[in-house]
């Protein structure tokens, strides 16, 4: 069975039961397994033992613009009488189920240089002038360490510490490190130990870079000299850091890193999502009575 949404090129297929295609594990699988609970409960002619109501987006990759604002249109309408809020963007590490009390907030960046009034070719002007992209990888060089750490000033410095009970959770999770590697095709990861490696995957702040808008990425060769690039990178954000600092720190950064290199190119630091992180209480009754019906 083929499901084909005729406003994009995305194709989930069904298999022995199972979804096959972009978006289905994040998060399409999870809505429907709430859709097909509600289906058993009318299928038996029983009445769910409380209201539910879907609220059903595919705007979390690019911030979830405008559900804010949604949700506070509609407080004293369709969601007055809501006393939970369930999300279904979580996973589980293996077959064994989980209950997800926390996720990663997001702090995505655009760091752009620009240099001369257009593209330059190197062959003509390579070695004449300060190219854009040197200065980019220059700047991006000095986010993070070959080990992983985090070089931007306060970051780790904001971070809650990781509390006992914490680190007993991650000790006891069913987690094989083995599998892990084998499924995402690596040889080797950054932390050598389970414990370690849930902390920073979950717990710790990170910085990825996604790319480079404006620099030659085709197939083949090109010479040519880029006028502006733009790097887009993300830190995830986890309890206790502020969004708004996060931003104040990286611009401050990278201006002061960018200035260092007495570069006559221009710098321009943007933040374009600012996602707080979430995290909540495992002892909450929601959880407890999660615990008892993944028990059963």
């Amino acid at each position: 069975m083929y499901i084909i949404n005729k406003y994009s090129d995305i194709v989930i297929f069904i298999l022995l039961g199972n979804l096959y295609g972009r978006g289905a594990s994040d998060n399409k699988a999870p809505v429907l397994a709430w859709i097909h609970a509600v289906e058993a409960y009318q299928a038996l002619s029983m009445d769910l033992p409380v209201n539910v109501k879907f609220v059903i987006e595919g705007m979390e990759e690019t911030g979830s613009n405008g559900l804010d604002a949604m949700i506070m249109a509609q407080r004293d309408t369709f969601f007055s009488e809501v006393d939970y809020i369930i999300i279904s963007d979580c996973g589980w590490l293996s077959r064994h189920p989980a209950l997800t009390y926390g996720t990663r907030g997001n702090c995505y960046f655009f760091a752009e240089v620009e240099g001369p009034k257009q593209d330059l070719h190197s062959g003509v002007y390579g070695g004449t002038v300060i190219e854009p992209m040197t200065d980019l990888i220059g700047i991006l060089d000095t986010l993070i360490s070959p080990s992983g750490k985090i070089l931007i000033p306060g970051i780790r410095e904001a971070v809650a510490p990781l509390s006992d009970e914490e680190w007993k959770m991650y000790q006891d999770i069913q987690f094989d490190m083995d599998n892990y590697k084998d499924k995402i095709g690596v040889n080797q990861l950054m932390y050598s130990n389970k414990v370690d490696l849930l902390a920073h995957m979950w717990r710790y702040p990170t910085v990825s870079i996604h790319g480079i808008e404006g620099a030659f990425s085709d197939p083949g060769t090109k010479t040519v000299i880029p006028a502006k690039v733009t790097a887009k990178f993300s830190i995830r954000q986890v309890p206790d850091m502020d969004p708004a600092m996060v931003k104040k720190q990286v611009t401050d950064y990278l201006h002061s890193v960018f200035a260092k290199r007495k570069s006559p190119n221009k710098l321009k630091v943007t933040m374009v999502i600012g996602a707080k992180p979430w995290l909540a209480d495992t002892h909450h009754p929601l959880y407890e009575a999660g615990k008892v019906a993944i028990k059963r």
